[in-house]
């Protein structure tokens, strides 16, 4: 495949998945489901032996009231009056034994199941490239592994218990039936056939709502993750009732889709019990005639009718179990759409050690979009080892896709990009991450302290000693120090409980425990105060030093000391140079340089 073309299927690979887990049919996703649970076959053998112990009791109680009734009211009979409660408290004694052991048992799997989808479906975010979560809200991939894969549990393991005890003890039951007066049993049995027609009407409207209402929970999942991100700004801007009457119309769409499903799921049930009620409405009617003419005797008749009223509750729930395996299959095509989705491409065959550094761009041309626009066209660029090259331009003009092109975030449409020598492509993804560190403008910190932050990833076994090293580079020790637990302070979520400047020192502290021999700085110092910038140039100057670094930058007075400035303008190459060649030039990078000097002044006169 080409590299083109691979950057078409990336784009389509969502979409691709989820046509594919559409496509599936009911059968083949529940064999799919049932996959999740055979690792756990010994447990799941357990539930189902206990659903079959408890099924197999069930069609005792009715058979134990003919000799119960005749045997002590019609015949007087000492012995069974004296056994029929020991009977009794037998029975009731086995089935609640077997019931505990198959409803903990089936409870045990189905959480496993539940673990081992959402470990998969997490792992697979890890894997996914960037171009997917360009295409997808955060919401719905959090509503995926928190919503969607607890509707499968059902579908995948309680379902077939259900199935297996009440399957068995409707056979029970009807064997019973068929004992003690076959004529009735098979009146009763003309009625199966409009109950399966009804079940298999509701269904459809049950599988449909419950994909429309697993959507809406994705969006309203959204609504909150963006509210509570944004919370600084729903304030300042009085957003709180559009935000109120966001959440309110998603909130409203997830009802209105619940009810759908309860609406069919309420009408299963009722209308499935009514057919049984007329087919036992005839039969009892047809059982007191016999009785007239003898051709049954009490204990017969009792049996008989308590044994097609026990009918109807496995009947009930065997008919409202299409319920949750609807709701189930329509989540489970949602999770194995995600699952589903092509992981980034492996195609590199070499693992490289410690790379020189030596960055080559040939003809490098990039679309996000199969529309035909170009993000980057035919860029030729060479970067030698240890040498820093700033990137600059407007807006969109390419600086941050050219970045990302080296670490492999992207694949570039045409041409190739090399690091000494060696084409990206048939690097493998981890030697070649290896060689690159990265400190950007949104820096990412987690909840955790300090040192894990530091070390974060594959460092996290280093030596504190190391950590304290790459924290003085970095101009961070002297913060860490007045902190209440020093290194072993909690940062909180996204390092709240830090400064600006602080959060920047930290991350550069990390990639200078990294120790790369490639360095992308994204716009590292912008939205910082003077002091802050200070120390964080400071650092950057010494995690700069002996590397091949490449720095984004609106701020110009920030490079001014590369060793080449290469100005982007819609994507392609328009200036290179130093700064003092640029602007003698008197071209692009001047003309950007003027503005930004001139709007300067005006600040500082303002601050005057």
């Amino acid at each position: 495949m080409t590299k083109g073309g691979y950057a078409a299927f990336c784009f389509g690979a969502g979409f691709s998945a989820t046509v594919r887990a559409m496509n599936m049919t009911s059968t083949q996703l529940y064999l799919r489901l049932l996959g999740y649970v055979k690792p756990y076959w010994r447990a799941f053998a357990v539930s189902v032996l206990g659903m079959a112990v408890t099924a197999a009791t069930e069609p005792l109680l009715p058979a134990l009231l003919k000799p119960l009734l005749d045997g002590t009211f019609v015949y007087k009979d000492d012995t069974i009056i004296r056994m029929a409660p020991v009977f009794i408290l037998a029975i009731f004694f086995v089935r609640g034994t077997a019931s505990f052991v198959g409803t903990y048992a089936i409870g045990w799997v189905g959480n496993k199941v539940v673990m081992d989808l959402r470990d998969g479906m997490f792992r697979k975010l890890l894997a996914l490239p960037t171009r997917f979560y360009d295409d997808h809200a955060t919401g719905n991939l959090i509503s995926k592994l928190t919503y969607d894969v607890t509707q499968v549990t059902a579908a995948a393991t309680s379902v077939v218990t259900v199935v297996i005890r009440d399957s068995i003890i409707i056979a029970g039951l009807l064997g019973w039936l068929f004992y003690l007066n076959w004529k009735l049993t098979m009146l009763s049995l003309v009625m199966a056939p409009v109950i399966a027609f009804l079940i298999r009407a509701l269904n459809s409207r049950m599988r449909a709502s419950s994909s429309d209402a697993q959507r809406a929970m994705g969006d309203i999942t959204q609504v909150i993750e963006e509210s509570i991100a944004a919370h600084k700004v729903v304030k300042l801007f009085g957003g709180q009732q559009y935000e109120g009457n966001r959440f309110c119309d998603q909130a409203n769409w997830v009802r209105r889709h619940n009810m759908k499903q309860a609406a069919a799921a309420a009408a299963n049930v009722p209308i499935v019990q009514m057919v049984a009620a007329i087919a036992l409405a005839v039969i009892v009617y047809i059982a007191t005639a016999q009785s007239k003419s003898d051709e049954t005797t009490v204990g017969g008749f009792l049996s008989f009718i308590a044994a097609m009223l026990m009918l109807t509750a496995p009947l009930k729930r065997i008919t409202g179990v299409s319920e949750h395996l609807q709701r189930g299959l329509a989540a489970a095509e949602s999770v194995f759409a995600l699952l589903d989705t092509p992981g980034e491409a492996e195609s590199g065959k070499t693992a490289i050690g410690r790379a020189g550094g030596r960055i080559a761009f040939e003809h490098v041309s990039l679309s996000y979009r199969n529309d035909g626009r170009l993000a980057l066209h035919d860029i030729c660029l060479e970067i030698p080892a240890g040498q820093t090259v700033a990137l600059v331009g407007a807006s969109g003009s390419g600086k941050s896709t050219l970045a990302n092109l080296v670490p492999r975030f992207y694949l570039p449409g045409a041409g190739r990009i090399t690091l000494d020598g060696h084409d990206l492509a048939d690097l493998t993804l981890a030697s070649l991450r290896d060689n690159i560190a990265l400190v950007s403008q949104e820096v990412v910190l987690f909840n955790d302290t300090v040192a894990a932050n530091i070390a974060y990833g594959q460092m996290r076994e280093v030596p504190e000693t190391e950590i304290v090293a790459a924290a003085q580079a970095a101009h961070a020790m002297e913060f860490i120090r007045e902190m209440p637990q020093g290194l072993q302070t909690l940062v909180g979520e996204k390092g709240v409980r830090l400064s600006g400047g602080q959060r920047q020192r930290i991350a550069i502290a990390r990639a200078i425990l990294k120790n790369a021999p490639v360095l992308i700085l994204d716009e590292a110092t912008s939205a910082l105060d003077s002091e802050s910038e200070r120390h964080v140039q400071a650092a950057l100057e010494a995690l700069m030093r002996g590397r091949t670094t490449l720095v984004i930058a609106h701020r110009l007075s920030t490079i001014e000391k590369a060793d080449r400035i290469i100005v982007l303008q819609k994507g392609e190459i328009v200036e290179t140079g130093t700064h003092r060649e640029l602007l003698a030039r008197g071209g692009v990078y001047a003309q950007l340089h003027r503005i930004q000097f001139e709007w300067g002044e005006t600040v500082s006169e303002n601050e005057r």
